[in-house]
């Protein structure tokens, strides 16, 4: 089972939302697609999913050209952001809709059903309706209803983003249990990418509609092919500093040292992150980030180097690798 996108294309008006979007995702596969709004990662979901038509390019799901196939008929498991529960249906009404709008005899429905509340362990909630529900709670009712389905793709589109940051820690295992260790290909949006890194086999940062690189979390992390990638990936992002007029210099934060025979810096800021210290240095290169676990005060000089080994060369004229 793979999700191929072979040149694919979106445009609203004059303006092209997707450009020459080539993709394949493999079975059990998740691929995040990460990239700031507006940069058409829903798009790609909603044409997978047959919401939307591309204006070119071939979108196959196993093999198969999806041009004439309707969006009931591909077997899409979507999970949205904003859950699209019924307000009026318990859960247990919910996950049921899905199913008699299939057809189906009302035992096999209610044996499905019950199996799916012990997988998603809401059992006890199977009553409730949405609004008696937690955030994390009502994600795993879409869930259920999207395993449900016994999809041949998942589709997720900013699944966590309307959870506060301890349910999105404590929902990540679950929807690791749930889909992304399943045997359909997965593709996850999301513009957070401490989720990408943390969930996804491999990460497409996407910038005006084309993906910019995709790899590992650790491919995109330790060798960026642009500036965009290497500022986009890592928090805080990786300093970048013009050597020569056609040559910028990145290095990482953690990678900074004091060094007494290093650059004269200045603390502009300092923000305590528990085992670690972000400092805002000013440095005759502009601002620079370090992440150390010293004393350093606002205010304080202090001077700074790094391992030439640590060095990323990127063109000042195109931001790409050199």
């Amino acid at each position: 089972m793979t999700v191929e996108l072979r040149g694919i294309g979106r445009r609203f008006g004059e303006r092209w939302i997707l450009q020459q979007l080539d993709l394949k995702v493999e079975k059990g596969e998740c691929v995040a697609l990460l990239g700031a709004s507006g940069c058409g990662k829903s798009t790609a979901l909603r044409l997978i999913a047959g919401l939307d038509q591309p204006d070119c390019g071939d979108l196959l799901i196993e093999g198969e050209p999806m041009d004439r196939v309707p969006a009931r008929q591909r077997r899409i498991g979507m999970v949205f952001q904003s859950y699209a529960l019924f307000p009026h249906l318990t859960v247990r009404g919910n996950l049921d809709l899905g199913l008699r709008l299939r057809g189906g005899a009302a035992q096999d429905r209610q044996q499905r059903i019950e199996a799916m509340l012990d997988v998603v362990q809401l059992r006890e909630l199977a009553d409730q309706r949405p609004a008696q529900l937690s955030g994390g709670q009502r994600q795993r009712v879409a869930l259920a209803r999207a395993l449900l389905r016994d999809p041949r793709v998942f589709l997720l589109d900013e699944p966590m983003s309307n959870l506060d940051a301890q349910l999105r820690d404590e929902l990540r295992p679950e929807l690791k249990r749930l889909i992304l260790d399943g045997p359909q290909p997965v593709l996850y949006v999301t513009h957070d990418q401490v989720e990408a890194m943390a969930l996804a086999d491999r990460v497409a940062v996407m910038r005006h509609g084309r993906i910019e690189q995709i790899g590992t979390p650790q491919e995109l992390y330790d060798t960026p092919f642009t500036t965009y990638v290497a500022q986009f990936i890592g928090r805080p992002p990786m300093n970048l500093i013009a050597e020569e007029s056609n040559r910028t210099v990145g290095v990482r934060p953690e990678h900074l040292q004091i060094d007494d025979r290093g650059m004269q810096c200045r603390v502009l800021n300092r923000e305590w992150h528990g085992a670690s210290q972000q400092l805002l240095l000013e440095s005759q290169h502009g601002t620079l980030r370090m992440v150390c676990d010293g004393t350093e005060m606002l205010g304080d000089s202090l001077r700074v180097s790094w391992p030439k080994q640590r060095e990323h060369h990127f063109s000042a004229i195109d931001g790409r690798r050199l």
